[in-house]
């Protein structure tokens, strides 16, 4: 378990260009008070979160497979244990492809750490219009099981209550 806080990272591809500037900036906020990132290698918002993380011992970045988006990280794959709770938490595992639940199960990880034991402290995302939408759904259902608050930066009152607290030097969860 990692002994310092931890928050997940994680949105949309799709995310627009000023959201994913804010994850950054959001990034560089939380790092500077130790927070360590949690995240999952994709493009869009998960890269934009990691943007903003220039300490490695302040991210933890699971990939799914060894190469994801041709990156590479001490977290790589996917067991058993992640596989069987993304199964829990999916409402059409059977409909997915071996690729896709490891994506799934990959998201298990960014929620709860490596061990699955150790949850985040709050979550912050970008789904359009705050949806429970795509992949990151999923991350969210386990967080929501887990009573893991989430910060959905595609939510307008989300987005303005971070907004505040980074101008007056707060954390928000």
């Amino acid at each position: 378990m990692t002994s310092k806080a931890c928050y997940t990272g994680i949105g949309s591809r799709s995310c627009p260009y000023d959201i994913q500037r804010l994850m950054t900036r959001i990034a560089v906020f939380l790092g500077r008070r130790d927070y360590v990132l949690r995240s999952g290698g994709a493009v869009g918002a998960d890269a934009a979160f990691e943007a903003g993380v220039s300490d490695s011992s302040l991210k933890e970045v699971y990939l799914p497979w060894r190469g994801f988006n041709q990156r590479h990280s001490q977290y790589e794959g996917v067991d058993l244990k992640a596989l069987q709770m993304a199964e829990s938490f999916h409402p059409a595992w059977d409909r997915l492809s071996t690729g896709a639940k490891e994506l799934h199960a990959r998201n298990c990880y960014q929620v709860l750490g490596r061990g699955l034991d150790d949850p985040s402290a709050f979550v912050v995302c970008w789904t359009k219009g705050g949806k429970m939408a795509g992949g990151t759904a999923q991350a969210l259902r386990i967080a929501r099981h887990y009573g893991i608050s989430v910060l959905n930066l595609g939510n307008d009152k989300n987005l303005s209550h971070v907004m505040e607290c980074l101008n007056s030097d707060q954390v928000f969860a």
